[in-house]
């Protein structure tokens, strides 16, 4: 498999036009890699591929798509998010218009109206790809990246919000009876919003299992 090529970028509009030697290549890239590249032109480059099979007339036949990133993290990223069911190779180029960190972020951050920005990428798909990936692209989420997501959506991530000293207490209850946090946080949440501001621990807690939230 071809992994990587070194050669003199010749263009990058549509996609990549790369010369090696006597011959000159074709490789398609995410949007934000030729946006990052259109002034290079007549420079020296090296890429880290991917080679795709594209299936044409349901599998009969077959035809390569190379596609090209500046470094293996920016591949792997990638292998990640076309996993996702309804993004496929072609659909995950145009929808990249943004770098993997700012969009690594942002399903870090569960910031679905983020993802939403992208081309190609409505609601119900946004949802999917946090839903997909959460847990699995901190990493490759920038600190600049996670700053321009806004003071709101760090916090979600950086710093959650604290519960009111009683809601702690039911919280704990909660998990010593075997609840997930998060999920006992969700009943937690739920039984404040019942029994009111002012409400003690045991309150709280009557009030989850007398409600069943």
């Amino acid at each position: 498999m071809l992994t990587r090529l070194t050669g003199t970028l010749e263009s990058a509009d549509d996609a990549l036009t790369i010369t090696v030697g006597d011959f000159a290549l074709r490789v398609e890239a995410p949007r934000y890699l030729l946006d990052r590249l259109a002034d290079q032109t007549g420079r020296p480059i090296t890429l880290h591929t991917r080679l795709d099979l594209e299936s044409h007339n349901q599998g009969t036949s077959f035809s390569p798509r190379l596609v090209a990133f500046a470094t293996p993290d920016e591949r792997e990223f990638f292998d990640l998010f076309t996993s996702v069911k309804g993004l496929g190779t072609r659909r995950a180029l145009r929808a990249l218009a943004k770098e993997p960190s700012h969009i690594a972020a942002a399903i870090v951050a569960k910031d679905a109206k983020a993802l939403q920005q992208l081309p190609e990428i409505g609601k119900r798909l946004a949802e999917t790809v946090i839903a997909e990936l959460s847990g699995k692209v901190d990493r490759f989420a920038g600190e600049l990246a996670m700053h321009q997501l806004g003071a709101t959506a760090r916090a979600s991530v950086i710093e959650p919000a604290r519960l009111p000293p009683a809601a702690e207490e039911a919280l704990a209850a909660l998990i010593a009876l075997g609840d997930a946090r998060p999920e006992a946080e969700r009943k937690v949440q739920l039984a404040m919003s019942k029994a009111g501001p002012d409400a003690d621990a045991n309150q709280l807690v009557n009030t989850v299992f007398g409600t069943g939230v």
